[in-house]
């Protein structure tokens, strides 16, 4: 059974939690709660931890296992209007150099109404009707 999410997960925040780093313990905390994850970062949180050594399936497969992927951590697709509102974020952050996974994570926290979880401190300054948690 999955837990309704009550926070976006930024790519950072997910692999600060996955990797121990300062703010792993509010990342838990926001864990036991149900969280969303949009596809883009997932891909991210993959291709990181990828560069590291690590195999993208063995990460699914301990995550299911701990049962926080599909429970914990809902993870949202991409589909046409989150894309569009993606894009439309472009304009509102560029001056910050948000990424296209950093406007992921805010589109879907806008379409969700719920606050984003991030270690990037850039964020603070993020004004696009979004609330912006910083773990550390």
């Amino acid at each position: 059974m999955s837990l309704s999410p009550t926070f976006v997960l930024d790519a950072s925040a997910l692999l600060a939690y996955l990797q121990g780093e300062a703010g792993s313990d509010l990342v838990a905390t926001a864990l036991t709660q149900g969280t969303a994850l949009s596809a883009v970062n997932w891909a991210e949180v993959l291709s990181k931890l990828l560069e590291r050594g690590k195999q993208p399936q063995d990460v699914v497969a301990q995550l299911r296992d701990l049962g926080l992927l599909s429970q914990a951590i809902q993870i949202y697709p991409v589909e046409e209007a989150l894309a569009l509102t993606i894009a439309e974020l472009l304009p509102k952050t560029r001056a910050m150099g948000l990424s296209l996974g950093d406007r992921a994570c805010l589109a879907l926290a806008l379409k969700l109404n719920l606050p984003a979880l991030t270690s990037d401190k850039v964020w603070r300054n993020v004004d696009v009707g979004v609330s912006v948690r910083l773990i550390r």
